[in-house]
C-alpha cells in the first residue's frame, strides 16, 4: 500500500479550507484546476466550471484529487506558514532556527540546524503537538529534507 501524502492525510474539511483559501487568492489558481478538471473528462464545460462558486469547486477538486504534488507542496506551506504557523513556530524555536513568526529568512542557507537539534526538535514537537506535528515534521522531510538532517527516523 502506497504511503498517503501528508497532505492527502490532513482532514477534508481542513484540505477543502486550504483549496478555497488558494482558490479565492491566488490570481491562475482557478483556472488552472477548470482546465484539469475538464481535461479529466465528465462533460462539464469550462464556461460551467467558471459559473460555479469557489467552494463547490473547490469541493470538486478534492473529489477527484485534482491536486499536484506541486499544488500540495504549496498548500502545506499555506497551512504551516500563513495560516496556521503555530507548529512551524514551536519547531523552529526548538531547533534554534532563526525566523519572524516562522518565516526563515531568505538569506539563511541550509542546513537550518544540525542534526542533533533536528532531532531534539522533531521529538519535542511530537511530544507537543502529537499527529499534527508528525504530519509536519513528515512535510519537511518529505519536500525540505536537505535542510533538516536528522530527521530520516
Amino acid at each position: 500500500m502506497a504511503k498517503v501524502s501528508p497532505y492527502r492525510s490532513l482532514p477534508v474539511e481542513k484540505r477543502l479550507e486550504l483549496l478555497t483559501h488558494d482558490l479565492k487568492n491566488t490570481p491562475d489558481s482557478r483556472a488552472i484546476y477548470i482546465q484539469r478538471m475538464v481535461a479529466r473528462g465528465g462533460g462539464f464545460r469550462p464556461a460551467t466550471l467558471r459559473t460555479w462558486p469557489i467552494e463547490r469547486l473547490a469541493k470538486e477538486i478534492i473529489r477527484g484529487n485534482l491536486e499536484t504534488l506541486q499544488d500540495e507542496v504549496g498548500l502545506l506551506q499555506t497551512l504551516y506558514v500563513d495560516r496556521e504557523p503555530e507548529i512551524q513556530i514551536a519547531f523552529l524555536d526548538a531547533a534554534g532556527v532563526k525566523h519572524q513568526g516562522g518565516h526563515i529568512p531568505e538569506d539563511l542557507e541550509p542546513p537550518f540546524a544540525s542534526a542533533e537539534m533536528v532531532a531534539k526538535a522533531a521529538a519535542a514537537l511530537r511530544a507537543s503537538h502529537g499527529e499534527d506535528g508528525e504530519r509536519y515534521l513528515r512535510t519537511i522531510a518529505l519536500y525540505n529534507a536537505e535542510a533538516w538532517p536528522g530527521l530520516d527516523g
